[in-house]
């Protein structure tokens, strides 16, 4: 039985999925709605920021957003995120402690893996749906391709250095269901409120995969 079935589901709603890092609590909403209007649902806030739990919870509240928590370290952020209204985690690796603090608090997680033998470690405990991270610095899509040879049964969400530059080359490949991206809210048009502009490149990135 996959512990990632509801994860996998997720990541499919989408070709991209934004990893957001948001300063400012007044920005979660507008931000949600623009990105959930361009097509993209899943989103991934980074717990990177003192704001980011009550970012969770705005974004939460946003009709037709399937609302994340990124940059799952502890079983403290765990608890913390799902608190707070996370829909799914996403980490940058894996401990047993975190699988653990996820699967005690039902919190679909999407654990991150850069090596074959750490995605054959998931794959052993259940997990057949993980990130690719980082995805550029460790080898890029012919990495990624590479290590889909022999463990055909996993699926990735590379992150990490992917930009709209060379998102095709991972979503090209059979082992890819989607792509975790920052270009989709760029810092200035948050700080700006560039609501229209968001939802223009969350459109543009909704319709990679046709």
């Amino acid at each position: 039985m996959s512990k990632t079935q509801r994860t996998r589901e997720i990541c499919a709603l989408a070709p991209i999925v934004p990893v957001l890092v948001v300063d400012d609590v007044a920005q979660a909403r507008p931000l949600a709605e623009a990105l959930v209007a361009g097509g993209l649902p899943a989103l991934e806030v980074t717990l990177r920021t003192p704001a980011a739990l009550d970012v969770i919870r705005a974004m939460a509240e946003v009709p037709g957003g399937v609302v994340g928590a990124g940059t799952l370290v502890t079983a403290d952020d765990v608890r913390a995120a799902k608190a707070a209204g996370a829909l799914f985690g996403v980490s940058p690796g894996a401990t047993d402690a975190l699988i653990a603090a996820c699967e005690a608090e039902g919190l679909p997680l999407l654990p991150g893996a850069a090596t074959a033998s750490e995605a054959m470690a998931l794959l052993e405990k259940g997990y057949d749906m993980l990130k690719f991270f980082p995805a550029e610095a460790s080898g890029g899509a012919p990495a990624l391709k590479a290590i889909g040879a022999p463990l055909p049964q996993i699926s990735f969400c590379p992150t990490g250095g992917v930009s709209p530059s060379n998102v095709l080359d991972y979503l090209s490949l059979s082992n890819v269901v989607c792509a975790g991206g920052s270009w989709v809210a760029p810092k200035q048009m948050v700080e700006s409120g560039d609501w229209a502009g968001i939802q223009t490149l969350a459109r543009e990135a909704s319709k990679l995969a046709d």
